[in-house]
């Protein structure tokens, strides 16, 4: 059964380039039935989103800056996720934010059953990561329209690098699912490494997928198998002695 969201966006918070491909990655994980923006429409900075909400169907929601120094935007954000949680209208959130004033929030809409998904920068605070289900960084989205010369360019300088910690992480996560001669199925080691580290993502590091990230370590062995109906192939990892 497809989820149904609320695409929450903090408009003071995240640039406007690349919503198209941010609402391609949304519709992967639910149908987003609700989706609104938050922000000061009469001040410039906002001009750019201004052009982009139409063609994707969102709804902007005006929030005058009342005390300077204070974000209003936030506060009205919480205020409209919880009037949504409690309408029963969806089955989860996407909250779209760098802030970590909305860490409570993300902790708080778990408690009452729903899923979280957060999509922010890589400079978002730690906590509010953590307090979703699934956290994306917007870096990797913009990284799928840039041409394969600028991938190439870039891949040194914005990917990251798999290090011995993430090595680790994969291997532990394996030995936690791993049968009694140590395979263990890919399918349930991605949701294993999502649910210990919300931003784990194979694009992070280059891949588009999780089985050539753990082929370019060197430190697993994989197994492809056949599906008991034959349409497909299982794949199995088992860590490398």
């Amino acid at each position: 059964m497809e989820l149904k969201l609320a695409v929450l966006i903090d408009g003071d918070n995240i640039p406007s380039a690349y919503v198209k491909e941010m609402m391609e990655e949304i519709a992967k994980y639910g149908n987003p039935t609700i989706k609104r923006i938050y922000g000061d429409w009469t001040k410039p900075g906002l001009n750019k989103w201004k052009n982009v909400l139409l063609e994707n169907a969102i709804t902007p929601v005006q929030q005058y800056g009342y005390t300077s120094g204070k974000n209003a935007t936030d506060s009205a954000m919480i205020i409209d996720a919880m009037d949504v949680l409690y309408s029963k209208k969806v089955d989860g959130f996407c909250l779209v934010s760098s802030d970590s004033d909305f860490t409570r929030l993300a902790t708080r809409l778990r408690e009452a059953g729903m899923t979280v998904f957060g999509i922010g920068e890589k400079k978002t605070p730690d906590p509010f990561i953590v307090a979703c289900d699934k956290f994306i960084y917007i870096e990797i989205l913009k990284r799928s329209v840039e041409t394969e010369e600028n991938k190439i360019k870039k891949k040194k300088s914005s990917v990251d690098k798999v290090t011995p910690k993430v090595i680790k992480l994969i291997s532990a996560t394996i030995s936690d699912l791993a049968d009694d001669d140590g395979w263990a199925f890919l399918g349930d080691v991605g949701n294993l490494l999502q649910k210990k580290q919300p931003n784990f993502d194979s694009r992070n590091y280059g891949f588009e997928k999780l089985t050539p990230l753990i082929k370019s370590t060197g430190k697993f062995d994989i197994d492809q198998r056949e599906s008991p109906k034959g349409r497909f192939k299982l794949i199995y990892v088992k860590n490398r002695r």
